[in-house]
């Protein structure tokens, strides 16, 4: 996981990379969202909480209202000329309270004028061995305890995107290997993260 699917690339390249990757304009418009994100939570810094955003067409909110492209940056505009699928981000604010992340998704539900859903969240990763111990401690407390003093543990931000029409992207940062060439990134990555922000839509 801390080997970038595109490794060493500039921005410039990588945008290039994944439409050769994907083909696919929507799923390109996804990843490049997603990507957006991505550099977007590394300037807030490590240790910010999680982040929900709205996914939209640029082009669809554009035909609803000519208007927005005053209030949009010219390159999401042009973006928006140059593939339809474009996507404009929306951050959510006051979400609902929730003690794990799991339980904030399952608060969630998106109307049909949005097209996808995207989030930014910090976890800690295990050897296989001490994933399986931490998941046998029922206390809270305990298991963030246990997961905090391995030495093993690997702290890394994950983004990960879902569109209605089943599209998912995910990057994922290893807080030691902080560099935006280190990011890792692929449609399944973090595959029930994905899958949960799937089932936010109605």
């Amino acid at each position: 996981m801390t080997q970038p699917t595109f490794p060493g690339e500039n921005p410039s390249v990588t945008g290039a990379a994944r439409r050769l990757a994907l083909g696919s304009p929507r799923h390109v418009a996804l990843a490049d969202a997603v990507m957006e994100l991505e550099e977007h939570m590394a300037k807030r810094g490590w240790d910010a909480p999680v982040a929900v955003f709205a996914l939209v067409r640029t082009s669809a909110a554009l035909q609803a209202d000519p208007s927005l492209a005053d209030l949009l940056d010219p390159g999401a505009v042009e973006a928006a000329r140059e593939n339809p699928e474009s996507l404009m981000i929306v951050e959510q604010e006051d979400l609902p309270p929730s003690s794990t992340l799991e339980d904030l998704l399952t608060q969630l539900a998106w109307p049909m004028s949005i097209d996808g859903v995207a989030v930014s969240a910090e976890r800690i990763i295990l050897p296989a061995e001490a994933e399986a111990e931490a998941a046998a401690i029922e206390d809270e407390a305990e298991q963030l305890a246990y997961l905090e003093s391995r030495p093993d543990r690997e702290e890394v931000r994950v983004v990960v995107g879902a569109l209605r029409s089943n599209e998912a992207w995910c990057a994922v940062r290893a807080r030691s290997q902080d560099s935006p060439a280190m990011v890792a990134q692929g449609p399944d990555l973090v595959p029930g993260l994905a899958e949960a922000l799937r089932a936010t839509f109605i």
